[in-house]
């Protein structure tokens, strides 16, 4: 059957176009790899993190997820994001399970942008990376959204990226601590802002900015690429 698939709709890697898998062993290989620091143009306030630059596999990879409906690209994505939250624990950047439990906010897209790809790709790579930190409970819940007015923002740049996001990115569900409530310092879980691409680093800066104004402290951002 899968035979027969391949002469009608040939399956190649949507890293590099290799034939007979969906990803390759060989792309599968520059995905995992140990996270580098990255330091967008608009200072999102936490420590940033990428599996490496916007090109190669990477860059395919994403365009195939987002662009052409290539839905299994979540899978690899998300099994180098759970590798890269273990190569970020062992160097101490984020604090081991058995301290506190993990939480991944996925930086929000364009409302029409999701309907249009059949629902948010980072998402589904969030939730793959999840599965595959088991048996550690991970949460992946969805508390950020852009509301009306946010264009694409393709071809603006880093200031007007700024502006295209600020204000426009809101948090649901999250109810705002009293002035009471226990520092962030002292609270139980991790929290990571999840995205594919970082480009000026506008929306994971707001994003962040959303979440520590409602008390969720951030401890950083994971990409898979960054531009």
């Amino acid at each position: 059957m899968r035979t027969l698939l391949d002469l009608v709709l040939p399956l190649e890697c949507a890293g590099c176009g290799a034939p007979g898998e969906s990803w390759c062993s060989v792309c599968s290989v520059a995905l995992f790899v140990p996270p580098i620091a990255v330091r967008p143009r608009v200072d999102p306030g936490v420590p940033c993190w990428s599996l490496g630059t916007y090109s190669g596999p990477r860059r395919t990879g994403v365009i195939a997820l987002k662009e052409r409906g290539r839905r299994s690209v979540a899978r690899p994505f998300g099994r180098a994001l759970a590798e890269a939250v273990g190569h970020l624990r062992e160097a101490g950047e984020i604090d081991p399970p058995e301290l506190s439990s993990l939480i991944l906010i996925c930086a929000p897209s364009r409302a029409r942008a999701a309907r249009a790809r059949g629902g948010d790709p980072v998402l589904k790579c969030a939730r793959v990376a999840a599965e595959q930190l088991t048996p550690e409970q991970v949460l992946v819940p969805e508390l950020l959204r852009m509301s009306a007015g946010v264009r694409d923002s393709v071809g603006l740049s880093a200031g007007q990226r700024q502006y295209n996001v600020a204000g426009r990115i809101e948090a649901v569900g999250v109810v705002r601590p009293r002035s009471d409530a226990r520092v962030a310092g002292s609270t139980d879980f991790t929290v990571l802002l999840i995205d594919d691409v970082i480009t000026t680093g506008a929306t994971l800066a707001e994003s962040a900015r959303v979440l520590t104004g409602f008390g969720v402290p951030v401890a950083g951002a994971l990409v898979v690429a960054s531009a």
